[in-house]
């Protein structure tokens, strides 16, 4: 990409400021303009999930379908009812997850010698049964892409990975990294052993109190539908019960206990749920402890409920936690062919990267006395572990800027 497609796409997209060791408020700065409203408005409401898509295209799965959620709830019967959500979640969001630590890990988790791991992941990458196109009309594609997980990712059974993960967190996978680190050299387990170094400096661990819940309560449904109609900047700088949350693969299943979380280790939460999607669901009527959910497409949590006149809230899980879509169709201006009278999209990036939030915090409390390196390292597995969708750029005390470009297939 040419300088001049860089910036407009950065000027599109909008961008990240890092400034570690700032205040709170200003270590943190998101510049990603806010389309949506002005956008939709007026729309055809049949087009809105199409030109969200476009718009949103590094996810634009699961904007569409949840777009599609909102529209047959605000309006029943203008769309017809969204077909194989379960399937579509579960199939776009481990894709998804594969691309960003094949592509991403490689270059954020290394301390600069990183080509031999980035052609590894390439090569890895290019085997993967889920990537390719025939993908998801092949039948087989799950237990394939799991036994590729087990010989290129795991170096073991994948149950037993998982297993072991849920019984003993960050601990059992600073013990998997380690002895698996040096087989092959510049393997996935190689990435999360050498990023943990940079942990120390990125605490504390995040507090499960501020996860972002799902499924919503309908008191908690009005509350953010109400929200995202009636405040300006919203969707920008959301906030649950008077806070900051966090929303993202560690906060699925809240029901079941789990020790809380250090940055480093949402590494390891991120490679459980590709586990947990890839493998086969259960059967129905089993009943999980605590209520959690299941596996491969009973994992992801997805709906809509109306919220008044022509209008409705949907959410889904996605790869980097909630997307929330508010939209109120116009039924009385265009009979027979509604128009959007108003949308607001609420992704996970503005949760975490909140300029007070978990990213945020941690930022701040850099010290700017500390090697640049370190803080380097510590900034990219910030970025590695919550994973923004938009590109970030990293201002060093120094005041020199280094560009990052999240360069997502």
């Amino acid at each position: 990409m040419t300088r001049v497609g860089v910036m407009a796409e950065t000027s599109l997209a909008g961008v990240l400021r890092v400034r570690p060791g700032a205040p709170l408020g200003h270590s943190l700065v998101g510049t990603r303009p806010d389309w949506v409203p002005r956008l939709a408005q007026g729309q055809p409401a049949t087009a809105l999930p199409g030109l969200m898509a476009s718009l949103f295209n590094l996810c634009g799965h699961a904007h569409r379908l949840a777009c599609e959620l909102a529209l047959a709830a605000a309006a029943p019967g203008l769309l017809p009812p969204p077909p194989q959500v379960a399937q579509r979640l579960r199939h776009e969001t481990a894709a998804e997850h594969i691309r960003r630590m094949g592509l991403d890990w490689p270059r954020l988790l290394t301390d600069g010698a990183g080509g031999a791991t980035a052609v590894a992941q390439l090569g890895a990458l290019k085997a993967c049964p889920l990537l390719r196109p025939q993908a998801p009309a092949d039948a087989n594609v799950w237990p394939t892409t799991l036994a590729w997980l087990e010989a290129h990712w795991l170096h073991m059974p994948a149950t037993v990975w998982l297993a072991q993960w849920v019984q003993g967190g960050g601990q059992w996978l600073h013990g998997w990294a380690s002895s698996v680190a040096a087989t092959p050299p510049g393997g996935m387990a190689a990435l999360v052993h050498g990023a943990l170094a940079a942990d120390a400096v990125c605490s504390p661990t995040l507090d499960p109190a501020n996860a972002l819940p799902l499924p919503l309560a309908p008191e908690g449904q009005a509350a953010l539908a109400q929200a995202l109609a009636q405040q300006p900047g919203f969707t920008r700088w959301p906030q649950w019960r008077g806070g900051c949350a966090h929303t993202g693969s560690w906060t699925r299943g809240r029901a079941t206990h789990c020790p809380p979380h250090t940055v480093w280790s949402l590494l390891g939460s991120r490679m459980a749920e590709l586990v947990r999607l890839c493998l086969p669901a259960e059967p129905r009527g089993t009943t999980r402890h605590g209520g959690a959910p299941g596996l491969g497409e009973q994992w992801l949590s997805w709906g809509a409920a109306p919220t008044g006149q022509g209008q409705a809230l949907a959410w889904v899980e996605m790869a980097r936690g909630v997307l929330l879509y508010r939209v109120a169709v116009d039924l009385a201006a265009s009979p027979g062919a509604p128009r959007v009278a108003a949308c607001e999209v609420l992704a996970p990036t503005e949760w975490n990267f909140h300029p007070q939030g978990e990213v945020a915090r941690r930022l701040s409390a850099l010290d700017t006395q500390a090697p640049v390196e370190q803080t380097r390292r510590a900034v990219n597995l910030l970025m590695a572990a919550f994973d923004p969708c938009v590109p970030f750029e990293l201002d060093m005390a120094s005041s020199q800027t280094h560009t990052q470009e999240t360069n997502h297939a």
